[in-house]
């Protein structure tokens, strides 16, 4: 694991999406497949943990879209991202559309672990992992982030060769979903080593699902398949 102090990210992958942070909150930009996908991840993490009343911490949040969803459900959220230019447009949303219950900062997630473990019952990190140079040292500090007995939620990219075809080729090239460039496919996840990665943070995984697009009637679905986009949502063993 990496030490506190230390920064677990790509300068690259920041400056990638800092470039784009303005953009977040239109719909129809490049961050309409997370606006899509929102509902579907948020009613999965409810479905299991139902966050009204309760602490939730995203990891990597970006713009905000999750942070602020869970917020408007009753969770006091804290979202935080490396990416100065992201979180002054995750401030400025809700300001703009008074979120209540939701705050920013920039902070890494090794470093608040460090600073304040224990203290979510929540904690999520969504299309992160697949783009950072630690992903092990990501999942180990939400782990100490969360409480025992709490949950940790993991969305990300399947190392596999539908993946590539689905997520780079066809998301990247032919659909024009994403920039391309947004995915590398070295950097991606197999279910089977983030499942170790849990294991090895103490990290109990209950429950996986997969995400699917459907080109015909451009709308995602959650699967059993975790071919290609997939979820884990592991509870922190006592």
């Amino acid at each position: 694991m990496n030490a506190p102090h230390s920064t677990n990210a790509d300068p690259a992958e920041l400056a990638k999406f800092s470039d784009l942070a303005h953009r977040w909150w239109d719909k129809d930009s490049e961050f309409r497949p997370l606006h899509q996908i929102n509902p579907l991840r948020l009613e999965w993490i409810n479905s299991l943990s139902p966050v009204k009343g309760l602490t939730a911490l995203d990891v990597g949040c970006g713009g905000g879209i999750l942070a602020d969803s869970m917020a408007r459900r009753g969770a006091q959220v804290l979202g935080i991202d490396l990416s100065t230019k992201a979180l002054r447009v995750a401030q400025l949303h809700a300001l703009e559309a008074e979120t209540p219950g939701v705050r920013y900062r920039e902070v890494s997630a090794e470093a608040l672990a460090a600073e304040a473990p224990g203290s979510y019952d929540v904690v999520t990190c969504m299309e992160m992992l697949e783009h950072v140079p630690d992903p092990a040292s990501i999942v180990q500090a939400c782990a100490t982030l969360v409480k025992p007995g709490g949950w940790v939620f993991f969305s990300t990219l399947n190392r596999s060769p539908w993946s590539f075809l689905a997520a780079i080729v066809g998301a990247e090239y032919v659909l024009n979903l994403l920039p391309r460039g947004t995915h590398e496919y070295a950097k991606m996840i197999r279910p089977s080593e983030l499942a170790a990665f849990c294991r090895q943070a103490d990290l109990d995984v209950l429950h996986t699902r997969g995400m699917d697009y459907n080109p015909i009637t451009k709308r995602y679905a959650m699967v059993p398949s975790t071919s290609v986009n997939y979820l884990f949502a592991a509870q922190k063993l006592a």
